[in-house]
């Protein structure tokens, strides 16, 4: 009987010194909304599929990724269009957490992966009529990356952790370069360390 409370006031006292939704890289994520920012908590992280998408941005030729290319960094990806309203909106702060993110030298990546179906030569267009000069061009070609991670619309924003694991999402258009939005990208992906 002793071995028995015993055990059992051991493993409460593991529960709850763990934090919840925790990582293996100790990142660790709200489980609802911050703010005016409409978070999804990943509860547990989920990993994401090695599905290629384009680097399509300057002179040389277009070249392919996958997420497990950025193993190590936090990764912001947001799937967006020219032409979704709220998309549109929220570029301008994304670019501009981009810039502060390498600014203070954090190992945060964002990528803005368009679901425009007339590819580079649009997103190309729109970011320099929108004077969007932090963000690579890459394209999501026939929306294959968003329908494995199940996006259902835009926009919206994955937030993976260094493990390559998704923590959690963030729906619909949001000011990315808000106190709210890095605190959230630091605590959930940035690695530790």
């Amino acid at each position: 009987m002793f071995r028995l409370v015993l055990a059992a006031l051991v493993g409460s006292v593991i529960v709850a010194i763990s934090p919840p939704h925790a990582s293996a890289e100790g990142g660790t994520c709200p489980p609802a909304d911050i703010g005016n920012i409409h978070f999804k908590a990943a509860n547990p992280p989920r990993p994401m599929p090695d599905e290629p998408f384009i680097e399509a941005d300057g002179e040389a030729e277009p070249k392919l990724l996958t997420i497990p290319e950025y193993a190590g960094r936090g990764l912001v990806l947001n799937f967006w269009a020219t032409w979704c309203g709220p998309c549109v909106r929220e570029m301008p702060s994304l670019s501009k957490l981009a810039a502060t993110l390498k600014a203070a030298g954090e190992k945060i990546d964002v990528v803005a992966l368009s679901q425009d179906r007339a590819g580079a030569p649009v997103v190309k267009a729109f970011f320099d009529k929108k004077g969007i000069a932090n963000l690579d061009v890459m394209i999501d070609k026939r929306g294959r990356l968003g329908r494995k991670v199940d996006i259902e619309g835009l926009p919206v924003t994955l937030l993976i952790g260094p493990d390559g694991t998704e923590r959690g999402l963030v729906l619909g258009g949001t000011d990315w370069d808000s106190p709210e939005a890095l605190k959230l990208i630091r605590a959930c992906i940035a690695p530790r360390g």
